[in-house]
């Protein structure tokens, strides 16, 4: 699996669940790649399996199936149009099967052809399975499973990736990329850099990274301005950001992100303004995610909050921040996503939270402390640190959906990591007696010894204590 790009780690998408919504969008999508001719169908069912029939209301699959179904692009899909579009398709009964010229209509009742299984397949806890029947009795049925995020793996198929050319670099395991940097004599970032440059040029590979950047801009703006009205789902969470950004500026964020901009350079960064910034921003994000906002997966979209809340405290309170080191920031955050995507988990349904925000702490950290000037050491000595400190987190959200305790627990990571990479920064690596390697499968072997309530079925911890229609009083 060395062949797994930063862009395999990093991928836009629509909220709230990575594993939950955006594995299950893509699965609708390349199970319409394998119908001949869509014009040919008469029915489809799907039927979901394990996590994703427990949890998957709240985090939108059957929403997510639907719309992959019908075709859309969820990195392209105008968001705020969705409403319209399950609208359509529950009020109509019918799917408009791919879309475009070349789609079908199909009867499609949501309530019946989308069936909820009381029971997990063997292979992973998120499997859903396509079921299409053509006019002439034929039956085409394709298992996928939603391996976290927003991976998928058919059942059947080879489960590595290998659509990528050799890198210079094979990355395996977090000895192997330290290996490479001292070798070399390159960074972290750089070594990841020789490997990107495989698949894109050098202007292409900055271009992309810099449209991600963008986009990482976007959502926490949009998340600082967005009404301060309850999240979809029954739960009655209100939106915080909006007026948490207000309360720090001393004014209303600025519609315009260049005008957000330059508020945020003005601020006078004392600890508790940046501390209450840094959770402001993983706030944005994670209310943009609940509410079915477009965001990147890092690894995850309940754990997206992390990587742009400590991006942003890198920007607009560390001194001589740049472009390039941004760029540098989310090279090393991808590569440290992709060894633990090989060596253990990102899916909360396989190892609990631990396998999201967890991974996307240690990510954190190890790209804040190469962009503040870490020997490679020190980068990977923060990644342990900030995972060291998430080991056994579960996985437990109230009613199946991606707020409680989930959209707070990415403010509570972006802290551990900045903490992480502060430690790191300040400690000599040759004293360390965890390394990376160590803590990532000592990660799995939590996962492994995790009861399944743990592991987002929203049948153990807080689930269990509050339900929807409590919160909701």
């Amino acid at each position: 699996m060395h062949r797994i790009s930063i862009f395999d780690i990093f991928k836009i998408g629509v909220g709230p669940s990575s594993s939950h919504t955006l594995g299950p969008w893509k699965a609708a999508l390349a199970f319409l790649e394998l119908i001949p001719e869509l014009k040919e169908v008469a029915a489809i069912k799907v039927h979901l399996y394990g996590s994703l029939s427990k949890t998957g209301v709240g985090h939108g699959t059957d929403i997510a199936v639907m719309l992959g179904l019908e075709g859309f692009d969820p990195e392209t899909i105008e968001t705020a149009d969705i409403p319209f579009h399950i609208g359509r398709i529950n009020s109509e009964q019918l799917l408009q099967l791919g879309g475009g010229a070349a789609g079908a209509k199909v009867g499609f009742n949501p309530a019946k052809d989308i069936v909820f299984e009381n029971r997990a397949r063997s292979f992973h806890p998120n499997g859903l399975t396509f079921i299409a029947r053509l006019n002439s009795g034929r039956k085409i049925r394709r298992t996928y499973y939603s391996i976290g995020g927003g991976f998928i793996v058919r059942e059947g198929s080879a489960s590595k990736l290998v659509g990528h050319p050799t890198m210079p670099y094979p990355i395996e395991c977090a000895d192997d990329l330290l290996g490479y940097a001292r070798s070399s004599g390159r960074s972290i970032a750089d070594v990841v850099r020789q490997n990107e440059l495989r698949l894109y040029t050098a202007e292409d590979l900055n271009a992309k990274i810099d449209r991600y950047l963008n986009v990482f801009s976007s959502v926490v703006h949009k998340g600082c301005i967005a009404p301060e009205v309850n999240l979809p789902g029954g739960l009655n969470v209100k939106r915080r950001a909006r007026r948490m950004a207000a309360k720090l500026l001393g004014e209303p964020a600025a519609l315009e992100y260049p005008a957000f901009d330059a508020q945020l350079r003005r601020i006078a960064p004392d600890f508790q303004s940046v501390t209450s910034w840094v959770s402001c921003f993983a706030l944005a994000v994670n209310e943009e995610n609940a509410a079915l906002g477009r965001v990147i997966t890092s690894p995850t979209n309940g754990a997206a909050g992390v990587i742009p809340a400590v991006l942003f405290y890198y920007r607009y309170f560390c001194p001589k921040s740049t472009l390039a080191a941004e760029r540098d920031f989310f090279m090393v955050a991808g590569e440290i996503g992709s060894i633990f995507k090989k060596n253990a988990t990102i899916s909360a349904a396989e190892g609990g939270c631990q396998a999201e925000i967890g991974v996307s702490s240690a990510m954190a950290a190890a790209a804040l402390t190469e962009v503040l000037g870490g020997t490679p050491e020190q980068t990977l000595m923060a990644a342990e640190i900030a995972m060291e400190h998430h080991l056994g987190l579960t996985c437990d959200p109230i009613g199946g959906l991606v707020q409680i305790p989930c959209i707070e627990r990415n403010a509570m990571g972006a802290m551990k990591a900045i903490t992480a990479a502060n430690l790191a920064l300040q400690s000599d690596p040759d004293d360390a007696i965890v390394e990376l390697d160590v803590v990532i499968q000592t990660m799995l072997d939590t996962a492994r010894a995790m009861h399944s309530d743990y592991k987002e079925t929203a049948e153990g911890g807080l689930a269990m204590r509050v339900s929807v229609a409590t919160a909701a009083c």
